[in-house]
């Protein structure tokens, strides 16, 4: 039983890392950023295309698709984003136009199979990262397993978090975030470059998303269409969660990423995502604002 937990544990804190973003960019922004998922994706393939070009390792690949999708991120941002904000239906169908043309562009080899170029782990071929060896190593201590991706993976997201949770509450940009989640008229008419803080926090989120895609490539297939169904996971998250609120994200993800891994083991991934999804109702139907939320005052 404790190897399933620790399976479902290692889920969690890969959906922790994408909801962050998504919780921390609508929160502060309004926008529903269907791009996320296509996000993921490119910190994927960044870490693909880093090995095969450049012979970097996962660990290098890290903070290379961290940066990588926080500037496609930034460039979202300033190009669409920005002059669609207070319009949430608006940036949830640009947003999703976006997200096909990433997909379409990593299919298309980003136009070189026109030119008879194929670049690889590009288009239609499927992909994966190099774990190094001695992350692929399972051992035993005291009758329990551990296996050291799985390991690392939630490693890798409790630091980060810690940063997210350090920067939102322990520094002047983390509060004026926090100012713009509230009021963003008010945050502007106190001296806050609202437009600057949230292209700034954009882009951190896409970079956590980048983070993820290439944590997740190392146990699933890259592709371009791999982060269709995690932003659907990422968004289910904040809205149990509650919007804005990094502590219901982190429960949140805990608590579907056990249900997941629980039942996907017991029974498979089908009956597990229907089982998450009905969770996921009920909990909206008991408490429509998510587990936690900001107080409106």
């Amino acid at each position: 039983m404790a190897d399933i937990l620790f399976i479902g544990l290692s889920l969690s804190s890969i959906l922790l890392l994408i909801a962050l973003g998504l919780a921390i960019t609508y929160g502060a922004m309004g926008v529903i950023n269907m791009a996320h998922g296509e996000l993921v994706m490119i910190g994927a393939y960044t870490a693909v295309l880093s090995g095969i070009y450049l012979n970097f390792n996962m660990f290098v690949a890290l903070p290379l698709a961290f940066f990588t999708a926080a500037a496609v991120g930034l460039l979202i941002e300033k190009l669409v984003i920005r002059r669609l904000y207070g319009r949430i239906i608006d940036t949830l169908l640009a947003t999703w136009g976006v997200a096909i043309l990433l997909q379409q562009a990593i299919r298309l080899q980003f136009g070189a199979t026109f030119f008879d170029v194929t670049v690889p782990g590009l288009g239609p071929g499927l992909q994966n990262i190099d774990v190094p060896s001695f992350l692929n190593k399972p051992f035993d201590v005291a009758g329990f397993t551990v296996q050291p991706y799985r390991t690392f993976i939630i490693a890798v997201t409790l630091i980060l978090a810690a940063l997210t949770w350090y920067l939102f509450y322990r520094t002047r940009i983390g509060m004026q975030v926090r100012a713009i989640m509230r009021n963003p008229d008010m945050a502007a008419s106190c001296g806050i470059d609202v437009r600057r803080v949230s292209a700034l926090t954009f882009a951190y989120g896409s970079g956590l998303a980048g983070v993820a895609g290439v944590l997740l490539a190392g146990f699933k297939t890259v592709q371009p269409d791999m982060g269709a169904a995690v932003v659907v996971d990422g968004f289910l998250v904040v809205v149990v969660g509650g919007v804005g609120s990094l502590l219901g994200t982190g429960l949140a993800a805990l608590l579907l990423g056990q249900i997941n891994g629980i039942v996907a083991v017991l029974s498979n991934d089908i009956v597990a995502r229907a089982v998450v999804f009905g969770v996921v109702i009920v909990l909206i139907m008991w408490r429509p604002q998510g587990l936690f939320s900001f107080k409106n005052r």
